[in-house]
């Protein structure tokens, strides 16, 4: 199987990589348009800021290649939000898969901690990337959310309740990190590739 990572300088990539290894798997880490397009499975991760990795997608070409992929690809933290319509995190328009707006957390108590950081539970899930699974927990690290929408395929609560992952056509997405959690995220990493 040859699966895709896309490279764009974001943090987080070599857990990827690392994780997909230990599944047996050889992804090739690539901002290669023809590389991607080619790709029987496109992982798109990352932890970094929104509006710095739209320029450097825009720069090389990739956020239309991304747009027009037709295989399963899988949009991870960051990889999520920039999946989406806009993010306030730099005030950025973003790929506009997911017709949804990226929101920054705001505290409503000092018991409110921004980032989200640690384990949380997955509720209505809808979608083979959870294949096998119930209620399950699943590792967070962020400061903007992903509000429920059409696409959200399942949710989680922190300050509010929004999407932990989304789904639209091939496209998938998680806002939590699969790659950092544990047996679950190796299930739903398993999942993934197996759709």
């Amino acid at each position: 199987m040859n699966i895709a990572v896309v490279k764009y300088n974001a943090g987080n990539i070599c857990s990827v990589m690392n994780a997909l290894g230990r599944l047996g798997v050889e992804a090739r880490l690539t901002d290669d348009s023809a590389e991607l397009r080619l790709a029987d499975k496109v992982i798109f991760p990352g932890q970094g800021e929104a509006a710095t990795a739209m320029r450097y997608l825009s720069e090389r070409g990739l956020d239309e290649v991304i747009r027009s992929l037709t295989q399963p690809v899988l949009g991870i933290c960051v990889g999520q939000q920039l999946l989406c319509r806009h993010s306030d995190e730099g005030d950025v328009d973003c790929l506009g898969i997911f017709l949804t707006d990226v929101r920054r957390f705001r505290p409503e108590s000092v018991d409110d901690k921004v980032p989200a950081m640690g384990w949380n539970r997955l509720h209505s899930l809808r979608s083979p990337l959870f294949e096998g699974l119930t209620d399950p927990y699943v590792y967070f690290v962020h400061s903007f959310f992903c509000p429920l929408c059409a696409d959200t395929a399942a949710t989680t609560h922190h300050i509010l309740d929004y999407s932990a992952a989304l789904q639209h056509d091939n496209f998938f997405a998680t806002q939590f990190h699969p790659e950092k959690s544990g047996s679950v995220g190796e299930q739903i990493l398993k999942n993934f590739l197996s759709i």
